[in-house]
């Protein structure tokens, strides 16, 4: 099992490494941040943690939820944009899109439940 110190490092080394090439440029960082890093590095912990079909099993199912919870948090990426640019605050702005987002995850949930995929 890797200590539990050496995930911290890792993972928030890429978070601050992130931040600071998000500084030096909007594209480069944005593009960067949009990858699934941590979900990947989630993934990559429980591999080596686990064994066997438990692990395999575990990841699947992390993965699959993964896709449902990621899918209502995307219009935030347009609303607090949006918001800014016309003045508003940049905590009301956050606000705004963390609530936006609750509303489209149970909204999400009501619909793809009808399809079999239970969320909550």
């Amino acid at each position: 099992m890797m200590p539990l110190v050496l995930k911290y490092l890792i993972t928030s080394g890429l978070v601050v490494l992130i931040s600071e090439i998000a500084r030096r440029s909007d594209r480069l960082g944005a593009l960067i941040a949009a990858l699934p890093m941590v979900t990947v590095l989630v993934m990559t912990w429980m591999f080596f943690e686990m064994k066997g079909d438990v692990r395999t099993e575990k990841i699947a199912r992390h993965a699959y939820y993964t896709f449902w919870y990621a899918l209502p948090t995307l219009p935030m990426f347009l609303l607090i944009p949006w918001m800014l640019r016309r003045g508003w605050h940049y905590g009301v702005s956050l606000l705004a899109g963390c609530v936006l987002t609750v509303v489209l995850f149970l909204f999400t949930a009501w619909i793809v439940k009808r399809f079999g995929v239970n969320l909550m």
